[in-house]
């Protein structure tokens, strides 16, 4: 692999911020303390950073040359509300948060990438390194959007990367089009009379209708949208009930939607509302739906895909970039700033997914033997989309 051997130098600096940031996972809008440490990192880089988008979200901009081009490159800083059971010493110190899908090893790498950029400015024009809160599930990137990110700093493409555990050390994966699917919620209260679980013929049961519900909103897929289309339907939550010998007045479910298709998106939402209301109506209760339209589909475009697959390739050979990997079903909210600005979104290998080494699992953690490779991708981008004349 042709590692940058400056950025190789710094695996030790770049695993100590990782695992700092790993052991203090701050969520959603909260990463206050996680910003403070980018903040200070770049700062001390020597690049000019810019703190409040979003909140917490940290922008560092660096020039070099004369060039009149901007691009943005994109980590994430939240954790998740998870309970982490890993026992090495840089484990969760925050009860309940844990960063179990890799964003601690993204910022790291950005962060590697931007010390490398600013000792050696090897490129001509401007980049803004963008630190994102709020990846998971409440729509960060947007709220910087809107926030005037792109107005403040007008990027002319933007990249952002995530770790793909099961993808060798070694390997990217990426994809021209839709590549990572849209992401919804939804909610269904089904309303009934609670009575006495021995007499349930006094009163209208609603755990009934949402049994039923459950099998019906999951063959959605297969009966309702057409084969062709990719969707995911599924239910996760079952809320209801206080004890044995009561029938309740209410149960809640909720769950998410995947698709690529917007077109997918609209029979969606019709058809779920058509059908829990008629299965509620038919046992003699009454069923609501609120449908959370949340992320959409985050769609690569051509002409960065093809350039951010030869940057990969220039690191780790032709054959080891998947350039028409399959499609995700997992969401990213990258997606808002690519709907903004053209760009691409690419996975790296992080290893082996035994022992739990899944994202959104309780024992992940990222390599800290990809760190380098990540920061040298990054470096590599903007040398390349910015090159000196």
């Amino acid at each position: 692999m042709a590692i940058i051997n400056r950025i190789a130098d710094w695996q030790a600096d770049m695993t100590r911020w990782r695992r700092d940031i790993h052991a203090h996972p701050e969520t959603a809008f909260e990463e206050t303390r996680t910003s403070e440490v980018v903040a200070g990192l770049l700062d001390t880089f020597g690049i000019e950073v810019h703190r409040g988008l979003a909140g917490t979200g940290v922008v560092g901009t660096l020039r070099s040359g004369d060039g009149a081009r901007q691009i943005g490159l994109r980590a994430d800083l939240d954790a998740l509300d998870l309970h982490e059971k890993n026992e090495f010493d840089h484990r969760s110190t925050h009860d309940g948060k844990m960063h179990a899908c890799g964003h601690d090893g993204h910022t790291a790498m950005l962060l590697g990438a931007a010390r490398y950029l600013s000792e050696t400015r090897n490129f001509d024009g401007t980049v803004h390194f963008i630190f994102q809160p709020a990846e998971e599930n409440e729509g960060g990137g947007r709220v910087m959007i809107e926030d005037g990110l792109f107005d403040l700093f007008p990027c002319e493409e933007v990249y952002g990367m995530h770790n793909a555990p099961g993808l060798e050390v070694g390997r990217f994966a990426v994809r021209e089009g839709p590549f990572l699917a849209a992401f919804d919620i939804f909610e269904v209260v089904i309303k009934g009379t609670g009575t006495h679980a021995a007499m349930p013929d006094r009163g209208a049961d609603p755990m009934v209708p949402a049994a039923q519900a459950v099998l019906a909103l999951q063959a959605l897929a297969s009966r309702e949208i057409s084969p062709l289309d990719t969707v995911v339907v599924s239910v996760t939550q079952i809320h209801g009930g206080d004890t044995w010998n009561v029938i309740p007045d209410e149960i809640v479910l909720r769950g998410t939607c995947r698709w690529f298709e917007e077109s997918v998106r609209d029979a969606l939402e019709t058809s779920m509302r058509r059908i829990v209301e008629g299965i509620a109506s038919a046992h003699r209760c009454e069923a609501t739906l609120h449908y959370e339209r949340r992320y959409p589909a985050t769609v690569n475009s051509a002409k960065q895909t093809a350039f951010a697959s030869d940057v990969a390739a220039g690191l780790v050979g032709t054959g080891n970039v998947e350039r028409s990997h399959q499609p995700v079903m997992g969401s990213e909210d990258f997606a808002f700033m690519l709907q903004e600005k053209p760009g691409c979104y690419i996975l790296i290998g992080n290893g082996s997914a035994e022992g739990g080494c899944l994202l959104h699992n309780p024992h992940y953690d990222f390599n800290d033997d990809i760190l380098p490779l990540g920061a040298s991708y990054w470096a590599r981008i903007a040398e390349s989309a910015l090159p000196r004349s």
